[in-house]
């Protein structure tokens, strides 16, 4: 028993040390999922960041990521995230976007944010970093960072509050922000879609889902850390 505990732990362990993500766009990729570092934004300010898978499987990931941006102050910096791989489908076709999650910071002296990202497209074919709609799903917010636009509603979904911000051009946003940080969250991602095709006017019937992924959004802060204990979805 002791030598097969060692065995895992040692395992462990190694999948920490051999998937550290330091480059701009480093990903790692087990089964249906995807944990991205994605610096997207790391020419708006100066600063370091690298990502770590802790644990990965068919039921789910586990990473962490470290970072420390200066400059810039209103701007995103990176986006490190894990992602659900799933056959593309219309919104009016999903009955579920189900996803589990517990996570942390060590410091929230910070101004960043937590957030699920999702983006839409008439294109099927659409690239899936950006798409004709994204729906942002803030768990957190820390110090002065605020979605895209303008706040335009304030909505009860799935038991919580949200702000709801809406803003953009040719890429459509809608945003919804919890009041404050809710660090464990079991849910179904499609009770939001619900409420922009209710209350919104969503095309549901004519766009594709096409990327599901969650992770922080850090703009400025000290070296800081955020964990991810355990994040699963699935679409059905």
């Amino acid at each position: 028993m002791y030598a097969l505990a060692f065995i895992a732990a040692s395992a462990s362990v190694a999948l920490a040390q051999s998937t550290s993500l330091c480059e701009q766009y480093a990903t790692y990729s087990s089964g249906s999922y995807v944990i991205n570092n994605n610096l997207w934004g790391e020419g708006s300010g100066s600063g370091s960041q690298c990502t770590y898978v802790t644990d990965a499987s068919d039921s789910g990931v586990a990473w962490k990521t470290t970072w420390n941006w200066s400059g810039g102050d209103s701007s995103v910096k990176s986006y490190a995230n894990s992602q659900y791989l799933f056959d593309k489908r219309l919104v009016s076709e999903v009955n579920s976007i189900d996803t589990s999650v517990e996570w942390s910071y060590d410091n929230t002296d910070i101004n960043a944010d937590v957030s699920y990202d999702l983006f839409t497209a008439a294109d099927i074919n659409h690239v899936t970093y950006s798409g004709d709609y994204e729906l942002m799903v803030w768990l957190a917010k820390y110090g002065p960072a605020q979605p895209i636009g303008s706040q335009i509603d304030t909505a009860t979904i799935a038991g919580t509050s949200w702000q709801v911000w809406y803003g953009g051009s040719t890429q459509q946003t809608y945003s919804f922000v919890a009041s404050s940080p809710i660090t464990s969250w079991s849910g179904d991602i499609n009770d939001f879609f619900e409420y922009l095709v209710s209350s919104q006017g969503f095309p549901a019937s004519s766009q594709y889902l096409i990327n599901m992924q969650f992770g922080t959004e850090p703009f400025t802060g000290g070296e800081t850390t955020f964990s991810v204990d355990q994040w699963s979805a699935s679409v059905n």
